[in-house]
């Protein structure tokens, strides 16, 4: 049984300010659950409708009623488990060669797929600018279907980083070069902008090269593709080479 009081806790994960306050973040799903056995990332306590997980040691798992579980998960159709895990410590920087750099995304659902998508293709570490989507927010837990464990983010400010980095800074503009004809260097950082503005004139300006996606299709009606597609499409044409 979940006291009203730990209910209005979990619930209020969805915001950053109570992530930080409690130090905690939720987790949606066995599958996930079992995977963070093997990851950085500590499980404090876990609430469960079944007993697929009494496996895990040393972790505390409650038996809860579906009832309960749809109160507690952010999932429209809740199924199984709902886990409380503890905010890491910060690690020290270390900077990879092949880097994703996110400046201003804003939608939950774009950040988790751009994760996956990092995931997918061996990219190590994404860096977000401090206004940057919260990756440990639910919804980005979940579209990321598990790849936050292994992919690295990091908040930083960004005019500061650009500056320094020993990478090329490599972004996206409808002006830029045809990626079908642009030839990736082994070190570099790829740059994405807001869903709506793009990335801010400060990012723009510390651009050593700009890249576009053409477009083939000869219907004027959509203006530009979605971050977290047009990453997908980058990072493909990158790796077929």
């Amino acid at each position: 049984m979940l006291s009203s009081h730990k209910i209005k806790i979990i619930q209020s994960l969805d915001k950053k300010k109570f992530r930080q306050k409690y130090n905690l973040f939720l987790v949606e799903g066995n599958k996930i659950i079992r995977e963070m056995v093997n990851s950085p990332f500590k499980i404090k306590e876990i609430f469960s409708v079944n007993s697929d997980l009494n496996y895990l040691k040393n972790i505390e798992i409650t038996e809860i009623s579906s009832t309960d579980l749809k109160k507690i998960s952010f999932l429209q159709h809740p199924k199984d488990s709902v886990a409380l895990c503890e905010i890491p410590l910060e690690e020290d920087f270390i900077e990879c060669d092949r880097q994703i750099i996110l400046d201003g995304i804003q939608d939950p659902g774009n950040l988790g797929t751009i994760i996956r998508l990092a995931d997918w293709f061996g990219i190590e570490q994404i860096i977000c600018s401090e206004d940057t989507v919260d990756f440990l927010k639910p919804k980005v837990i979940m579209a990321s279907m598990g790849s936050f464990l292994r992919v690295k983010i990091i908040y930083k400010n960004l005019d500061n980083y650009l500056e320094n980095t020993k990478n090329v800074n490599i972004g996206t503009d409808m002006n830029g070069e045809n990626i079908y004809n642009f030839e990736f260097p082994k070190q570099f950082n790829l740059i994405l902008g807001n869903e709506g503005n793009g990335m801010r004139e400060n990012t723009f300006n510390q651009l050593q090269h700009k890249i576009t996606i053409p477009r083939f299709g000869i219907s004027k009606s959509t203006e530009s593709l979605n971050v977290s597609m047009a990453t997908g499409i980058i990072l493909g044409q990158i790796f077929s080479r």
